[in-house]
């Protein structure tokens, strides 16, 4: 069995996780494991191996300060960095399974859902973009969003190969690899006509040089690199900021807005559920269910 002093050396072996998981979950495990080695430091307890108790305390302390998916993911972390080490996996112990539905049931909390960019919020923010390369930007990237059903992690993934014009005036879209899609099948989209002229039209500004289909902008000139998520949430703060939307709704704007808003506008068309999820790319229902919830009633005030 792997000694104390060699499992500290649990960074290293996250090397092996590249290429079989994308960037954002590695660093999740590395964020997670990292928290557990700290917690065991502090406690004097040793976090490789791991004995159930001292999980079962972790998990408990955690639930002090996270939500229970934060909790979960933890303890899957911990899981992981078992399997890394080669060491027995300890987190099946019956307690730990006690110790997770305890913290669940001890602190029920709802799913927050995102607030819906549906079609009259989209055209709101299309008119408040900026007459500048930053407008034409985001004017494309809204659109397209929007059209796409498409979550922010996959319009930044986008390149410009992965766009054809049709006859029609519309596009054709691959989305090649999503979160629930990790090893790249992909799926087929289609785009409205304002859609493809709003593309078109921040491609003439930015050029065919750039592979990213969406890049940051510096004094002016386009970055070669691909746009940041955080890019997608700072640029939606700020339009309803200058929309002078209410800022105790701002938090339930985020980058899946226009996933979740094309989704609700969808059913409220007409559409069934199998025809949304195909058109979206979701493997199981109930977290579409979450985005359509408030699809037939105007609960939200602008």
């Amino acid at each position: 069995m792997l000694e104390v002093s060699s499992a500290l050396d649990w960074r290293a072996q996250f090397t092996r996780l590249e290429g079989a998981y994308a960037p954002g979950t590695i660093q999740s495990y590395f964020t997670d494991i990292e928290a557990f080695v700290g917690w065991c430091e502090a406690s004097g307890t040793r976090p490789f191996p791991a004995d159930p108790e001292v999980i079962c305390g972790f998990l408990e302390a955690q639930s002090c300060d996270w939500t229970f998916s934060t909790v979960r993911r933890r303890l899957y972390a911990i899981r992981k960095g078992h399997r890394l080490l080669g060491l027995p996996d300890p987190t099946g112990h019956e307690d730990i399974h006690l110790s997770l539905r305890r913290i669940k049931r001890s602190r029920p909390t709802r799913v927050k859902q995102a607030r819906g960019l549906t079609r009259e919020h989209l055209d709101r923010f299309l008119e408040a973009q900026p007459s500048d390369p930053w407008g034409l930007r985001n004017r494309a990237l809204f659109s397209l969003g929007y059209d796409l059903l498409a979550r922010q992690s996959e319009l930044v993934a986008l390149c410009q190969d992965d766009i054809r014009w049709r006859k029609d005036g519309t596009l054709q879209v691959i989305i090649r690899r999503s979160k629930s899609d990790p090893f790249g099948e992909g799926r087929i989209a289609f785009t409205s006509k304002r859609s493809a002229k709003l593309v078109t039209a921040w491609l003439e500004w930015r050029g065919t040089e750039i592979r990213p289909l969406f890049c940051p902008i510096y004094k002016g000139c386009p970055i070669d690199r691909s746009l940041s998520t955080t890019t997608i949430k700072r640029v939606i703060k700020a339009t309803m900021k200058t929309l002078g939307m209410d800022t105790r709704i701002e938090p339930r704007f985020s980058g899946h807005s226009m996933r979740v808003g094309a989704a609700q506008d969808l059913l409220c068309a007409g559409f069934d559920t199998a025809a949304i999820m195909r058109a979206g790319g979701w493997k199981t229902i109930e977290v579409l269910a979450r985005y359509l919830e408030y699809a037939e009633h105007n609960v939200w005030e602008v």
